[in-house]
Parts: structure tokens; sequence; C-alpha cells
């Protein structure tokens, strides 16, 4: 099986060396607005509650909509790009996001918006993996898309970081609306050029979509994203609100990849799984994701609840991390073809374990300093690692799966992203709330209910008044730093995990010749030989490399010693080190 690119999209796809930076900046673009979304209502919130008065159930779901919808449908809409072209349904999800964004900004009800949050997540859950699959197959060499996929990692990080700075902005000087007016125009340019400059790619299409298989698996995601999501918000973990989502939904994704493997035609390949290189990459984006969101979303408390900065200088405060981590992607490539997948990913989860223990000296006043350089190695260093995890997983999955293996990565990445907000912010509430027991002058209910969190204990605290209530403002800050310290702590044993874990990556990366059909790479332990029909190629040498990046010729017999098969009859040297090929021959050398 092989990718397949159309003829009248191949041209612009390879041809000429330039077009496809071209092609990289349309869907770093695209990326772009769909990583804004994510987080540029958070600020908008409170002028949204003022204008259309939700519900708290209501308000709950304007902003876990778009979230929630998009992790289900990763899974749905990857395949289905592999199945009738990438491109085509980016294009369509380019539409969708345009449409939903106008609906989202004129809403005059809470249902209105509600609905237009989950088109919203229809949309950007058609945009985000084939954003990528799509860079897997317009960047055949594997250094070349090093390249790319650090500038999609470092948009990525933008997009994420500058939403709270940008809907802080549009809020302050116009409505709460315009923060999804911003996609509409961007959306008018990218939609013409992306049809004019992508090029169209699938995967083998082979047998029918499996369409029942991608419904049991985005109904399992969403159960199991939904359950964690409500756990983060503070719900018992053994209620039926939190438990039941989660039972469902991990009951769901079992039976589908029970399906995938006795299915003829599998939505998703299960033996990519097998693969440790992939397996582990997959581990690492989650961890990399549960540090950084469940982190931002406490340094965001810290900064405007403990020193009292408005969104505006919050928002100010947190660039030092995304200009850190663009150039963690700028650098990705160089840094990676020199240390190699496992020493990078490692290396860049023991920088940040380093980063978060340096912000344990952050105390109830402002150290700027501190805070900053806390902030740009921990940027870099998840940057870093997110970049070499995503390299690695793209990497491993053959070109024909691009879609599949995209999916599962975005999909990793947002349920990394709901368990950081859930595990770490149990972990602060349950440091915090003792704090608060038995402040002198305090009644058990107010003391009850400032534990609950720092702003509700602030107006408790300016009920009271007296110094009981100034007594209860400083046990309450006092106990939130403490949280902080405790939670920090906890991540950087989570990050130290992940580097540990990192071990079982590929030493090195090994140097690739350019596909110049554009038909993409022959994944790592494929069962392809080289030539024609499994035939060797090559003289009976495999390449590693040496010294300098520099391709060192070994006997085959090294890499392919009798011990060495899995339980697929795959050499595992052949997983690390592919038959080196004559250039032109079509075919990717891992």
């Amino acid at each position: 099986m092989s990718g397949t690119t159309t003829a009248e999209a191949r041209p612009r796809a390879v041809g000429g060396g330039a077009n496809r930076w071209v092609v990289l900046f349309v869907l770093c673009v695209s990326l772009l607005l769909v990583a804004l979304d994510a987080t540029v209502l958070h600020v908008a919130v409170p002028a949204v509650t003022e204008d259309l008065r939700p519900s708290s159930t209501a308000l709950l779901w304007i902003v876990d909509a778009y979230p929630l919808v998009c992790a289900s449908l990763l899974i749905l809409f990857g395949t289905l790009g592999d199945r009738v072209g990438r491109r085509r349904v980016l294009l369509c999800g380019y539409t969708l996001f345009g449409v939903a964004s106008a609906v989202a900004a004129m809403a005059d009800t809470p249902t209105v918006l509600i609905g237009a949050r989950v088109l919203l997540g229809v949309g950007g859950a058609m945009i985000m993996p084939a954003t990528l699959s799509i860079l897997r197959a317009v960047f055949p060499d594997r250094r070349e898309r090093a390249t790319a996929i650090g500038v999609w990692t470092a948009v990525a990080a933008i997009g994420a970081a500058t939403g709270p700075v940008l809907g802080g902005f549009l809020v302050e000087h116009f409505w709460w609306g315009s923060v999804f007016l911003i996609n509409i125009p961007l959306m008018a340019l990218i939609l013409p050029a992306g049809r004019w400059l992508l090029p169209e790619s699938r995967g083998s299409g082979d047998g029918p979509w499996d369409v029942l298989g991608a419904l049991m698996a985005a109904a399992g995601v969403l159960g199991v994203v939904l359950g964690v999501k409500r756990t983060g918000a503070g719900d018992p973990f053994l209620g039926a609100a939190t438990l039941g989502p989660l039972l469902v939904g991990a009951a769901l994704l079992a039976l589908f990849v029970r399906r995938q493997r006795r299915h003829t035609h599998p939505l998703i390949d299960m033996r990519l799984f097998s693969r440790a290189g992939f397996t582990t990459s997959v581990g690492c984006i989650v961890l990399a994701m549960l540090a950084l969101v469940g982190l931002q979303l406490i340094a965001v408390q810290y900064l405007q609840l403990v020193l009292d900065l408005g969104p505006m200088e919050t928002g100010l405060r947190l660039l030092p991390l995304t200009f850190a981590a663009m150039a963690a992607g700028a650098t990705g490539s160089y840094t990676l073809a020199r240390l190699g997948p496992r020493r990078m990913v490692s290396g860049g989860f023991l920088l940040t374990a380093g980063s978060v223990l340096l912000l344990v000296l952050m105390g109830e006043h402002d150290r700027p300093l501190l805070l900053t350089v806390g902030f740009v190695l921990l940027g870099f260093g998840l940057q870093t690692t997110l970049f070499a995890a995503y390299e690695s997983m793209l990497s491993e999955a053959p070109a024909e799966s691009a879609g599949g293996a995209a999916a599962i990565g975005e999909t990793s990445y947002q349920l990394g992203a709901g368990m950081g907000i859930a595990l770490l912010g149990s972990v602060m509430n349950a440091a915090y709330a003792p704090g608060l027991t038995g402040v002198p002058g305090v009644p058990a209910g107010a003391s009850a209910a400032a534990a609950n969190s720092l702003g509700e204990a602030y107006q408790v605290a300016e009920r009271l008044g007296g110094e009981a209530g100034e007594a209860l403002y400083r046990a309450a800050r006092h106990a939130f730093v403490h949280g902080l310290h405790v939670t920090l702590v906890v991540s950087a044993a989570l990050l130290l995990a992940g580097a540990v874990m990192a071990l079982r990556l590929p030493r090195l990366m090994d140097p690739q010749t350019a596909d110049p059909d554009g038909l993409g790479t022959t994944g790592p332990g494929t069962e392809e030989g080289g030539g024609p029909d499994g035939a060797a190629v090559g003289g009976g040498k495999d390449t590693r490399t040496g010294p300098g990046g520099i391709a060192v010729p070994v006997p085959r017999e090294v890499c392919d010693a009798p011990d060495a098969s899995d339980a697929h009859g795959v050499s595992r040297g052949a997983v690390r080190h592919a038959p080196a090929e004559p250039a032109g021959s079509g075919r990717t050398a891992h």
C-alpha cells in the first residue's frame, strides 16, 4: 500500500522545490486559526455571561463544546481524509469554520452560541489532522519534513498562547463577538488559496470506509474527554456524571480497537501501536500536553489572582513562553539531526522539569525575572519535546496512513490537555483546601466556600470584612501559593517519567532520500525490502548515521539477525535501518 497524489496536484506538491513551503504557509495559517479559537474565548467569558445570561450548565457548554467535539471527531475526519482526499476534507473544514464563526459572532442566545461552537469543533476536526497529513505527503524527505514540523508545532504554540492576549484586546476595545469575527476575513483568503495551492493526497482507498467504526471512535473519545473534563471541573470521580462517560467511552474505544483488528479494511492499522517508536511518541505527546495546559491554567490564576495582573498584562507575561516555543520549533530540525529523537525528547522533558522546579521559587510577591526565565525554559523544553515526538510519530507511520496517524496524534494532544486540567487541578485543590480550615474568626461555612477556589475566597473575604476578612484573604493567598508549589513538584515528577519513557525512541535520525514522485515514504517497519516485489537493493548493505550525519554502510546481516524479528515477521533491525537504495528509487530509508 502506498499513499497517492492526484496527477493535477503532484506538480504543485513537489515541483520546483519552493511550492511546498508555500503549502506549509497555508497549512500553518489554517492551524493558527484552529489553535486561536481553542483559547480566545476564555477571556471573553465574563462579557458573554453579562450579555447572554446563560445558566451555569450552558456556560460550561459554551466553553467546552468546541474542544469536546473537535477531539471526538479527529479520528473520524482524519481517516476519512485518507479515503476521499485530505485536501477535500480540509477545504470543507475551512467553509464550515467560517460559517460557524459568523453564527457565533452574531449569537443572541446561549443555545445559538453553543450550536455555533459545536460547528466550530466539527470544522476544527476537519482541519487539524488534514494539515499534518498533507504536510507528511508534501515533505517526503525526513530532514525537510522535520523543519516543516518545527514550524507547524511553533504555530500551534503561538495560536494557543496568543489567544488570550488577542481575545483580551478585542473584548476591551469591541464586543465579545469580535473574537469570532477575526476568523472570517482570514478564511475568505485562505479558502481560495488552499483550493489553488494545496495538493490532493489520499491513502490507498482500498475497500469501503468503516462508518460504524468511525462513529464508535467518535463516541468513545467524546465519553473519555467529557469524563476527564468533568473531573477537572471538580465533579467527584465516582459520580455518575463523571464515571459514566468514562466507562462508556473506554468500552466503546475497546470495541473500536477489537473491530479494527478484525476488519478487512480498518480505519487505523493497529499494528502501528506494536512499534515502540509510535506508541512512545504518542505517550510523550500526552505527557507534554498534560504538563503544558495544566501549568498554563494555574499560571494564569497565579498572575491574575495572586499578583493582581489584568488579562492583557497576564497575556503579555506569558509571551516569553510563546517566543521560546517559536525558537525551539525553528531550531528543531537542526537539533533533531544532531541529537536524534531519543535524546531530543528526553532532553526536552528534563529541561521542562528543571524549569518547573525553578518556578517553585515563586511566592506571594512578583518576581518578573524569575517568571520570565522559568517561562522561557518551559516553552523551549516543551516545544522541543512536542516537535521531536510529532516528527517521530509521523515518520513511524506509512504515508497511506498519514491521516489516521495525524488524528491519533491530535487526539492524544486533546486528551493530554484535558487530563492535565483534571489531574493538576485536582492536585491543586487537594493542596489548597486544607489551608483554609480553622482561620481565626471565619465561620466554618465561609471557610468551606472559600476552599472552592481562590477567586471565591476573595469574594467571601470581601463579604466578611474586618479582621476576619483580612485573615481569610491572607490565608487563601498563602494556601494557593502552597498548592501551586505542590502542583509544580507533581508536574516535575510526571515530566521526569516522560524523560524515562522517551528512552524507547530510536537513538538516531537516519538520513533519507527524497521521494521524487511525491507519493510519501516507506514507513519504518514496513515489509517492503526496497525494490520491486520486495527484492533487496543496495548491494547487501544498510546504512547507519555516523559522526557528522554521514551515512555509513554496514553489512545487512548485522541489522537482519535471525533473532531480531517481531511478531509480524518484520526485522527490528529493518525498523531502525531500512535498506539503502539508489537515488530516485522512490523509497525513503528511515
